[in-house]
């Protein structure tokens, strides 16, 4: 049931409707009372676009999500799934909306065009565009993710920071003394991608603290760059001996890198960084990672977004997530450490 039958029923035009529905010119309390009763007539046959239509709101949030030439990392699927659920079970729609390049008309379509009652925004770099056109827009929304601004807006987000420097730390507990972090994509991180840069700031701290040798390097987000990447690292720095990476899709090349080089894990060498669970857990051998709960973050920003949607001028909410690092197969003694102690 659309708007314009709606007016059909109440005897008015489509453009009245809209106008009692949005209050946007004035209609008499006659006119609005008859165009409610069919609205509310239609409620007795669930119709989720009338129940919209009678709040005034269309049922329906949006998600910006990276180009969709761009391979989404599991991590980030996961958020998708994890909003597409919560939305679901608060009887909302998710309409998916790429951004970025030529993805911007999209965008924009999403933030003028009243598709939405409001947005979660994912890969959120510390100088955003697209965040300062939802503030300008005044249509509610929620980072996964922040910028260099963080009260700016509500969002959840992962301390990346804190976790890479909690795997430099542990990767020196056990010995090692030369280690790189292996980060995303160059692009991405040039572009100002928060978490890219909060990993070289908790890789520079924790690698300072402890008097270690420590290198950073942009990997691509694939098995084929990790593999590269690593065997550029082992050419060029023959005393490395672990890493800390937030690059999960990369992370199985690199274990093809490392056998190809005769090294094990983790007997010659340590890996451990900041990955999807179930992504850690089915890796052979499964990755000591801190575990992103990407189902808790999508929730609660799904959560966060229907309270701004209810009242915009409600304080702006955050939640930074540092869950602990899970013990797995790839971190162990450096090489010679173990015979030392």
């Amino acid at each position: 049931m659309n708007i314009g039958e709606i007016a059909k029923r109440a005897g008015v035009s489509r453009s009245t409707v809209s106008y009692a529905l949005t209050g946007k010119r004035p209609v008499s309390e006659e006119t609005k009372r008859r165009i409610m009763t069919v609205i509310d007539e239609l409620d007795y046959r669930p119709n989720a676009s009338a129940r919209a239509l009678k709040e005034g709101r269309t049922r329906t949030i949006g998600l910006v999500i990276p180009p969709a030439g761009r391979r989404l990392t599991d991590m980030q699927l996961g958020f998708v799934a994890s909003v597409v659920d919560a939305a679901a079970r608060a009887d909302l729609d998710v309409l998916l909306s790429p951004s970025g390049g030529e993805h911007d008309r999209s965008f924009e379509r999403v933030v003028t065009g009243r598709r939405v009652d409001g947005v979660v925004l994912m890969e959120i770099r510390l100088e955003d565009d697209r965040v300062a056109r939802l503030l300008q827009s005044g249509l509610p929304f929620v980072g996964i993710g922040r910028t260099r601004h963080p009260e700016d807006m509500s969002w959840v987000d992962i301390d990346y920071d804190t976790l890479i420097a909690k795997c430099v730390h542990h990767l020196a507990d056990l010995g090692h003394r030369h280690l790189a972090l292996v980060n995303r994509n160059a692009e991405l991180v040039a572009a100002g991608y928060g978490p890219g840069h909060r990993a070289q700031a908790g890789f520079d701290r924790a690698v300072t603290e402890r008097g270690l040798h420590g290198v950073r390097v942009c990997c691509g987000d694939d098995p084929q760059s990790g593999q590269s990447c690593l065997q550029q690292l082992l050419a060029e720095q023959p005393e490395l001996t672990a890493i800390a990476t937030i690059n999960e899709a990369a992370v199985s090349g690199m274990y093809r890198a490392l056998a190809e080089a005769g090294l094990t894990v983790p007997g010659d060498f340590s890996i451990a960084g900041v990955a999807a669970q179930h992504w850690a857990e089915n890796l052979h051998p499964p990755l000591t990672a801190a575990d992103v709960p990407a189902d808790e973050m999508g929730a609660r920003a799904v959560e966060l977004l229907i309270q701004r949607i209810a009242d915009p001028a409600t304080a702006h909410r955050h939640l930074l997530v540092a869950p602990p690092i899970s013990l797995r197969g790839t971190t162990g003694p450096a090489p010679g450490h173990r015979r030392a102690v």
